[in-house]
């Protein structure tokens, strides 16, 4: 059993993430020393990892959640999996086009920029509204 700082360290996850998910009921409440310190295990440092990575790739915190139970459940039900993944990719795909579409406006705007200019272009298009 290690500390919470030990497992921060293991698992990549701050200590006050790993609070809040406690709190939040995302992993289970560690055991506590006999000083009232928390104690993880493994598998909890296990769990702490896999959030971190689906948080890595973009999962909201209750996917990641979703995710962690179907992992450890008694069988892994990958169509559950795939679905819950594909919802993301197509949120994803969403966030790519809106990007595209903010990068071409600001194109736009900074493409009548000068730094010779009295009054700027970018500035005066911010302020219509």
């Amino acid at each position: 059993m290690i500390a919470i700082g030990e497992a921060s360290r293991r698992s990549g996850v701050g200590i006050e993430t790993i609070r809040y998910y406690e709190r939040e009921g995302i992993v289970p409440k560690p055991e506590r020393a006999s000083n009232n310190r928390r104690l993880y295990s493994e598998h909890d440092v296990g769990r702490l990892r896999f959030l971190k990575k689906c948080r890595d790739l973009g999962f909201p915190l209750a996917d990641a959640k979703i995710l962690l139970n179907l992992s450890e459940g008694d069988r892994e039900d990958c169509r559950s999996v795939k679905e819950v993944a594909e919802i993301h990719i197509t949120k994803i795909r969403a966030k790519i086009d809106e990007l595209g579409r903010l990068e071409a406006a600001l194109s736009e705007l900074t493409a009548n920029c000068d730094s010779g200019n009295v009054s700027c272009p970018l500035l005066s298009q911010l302020r219509i509204s």
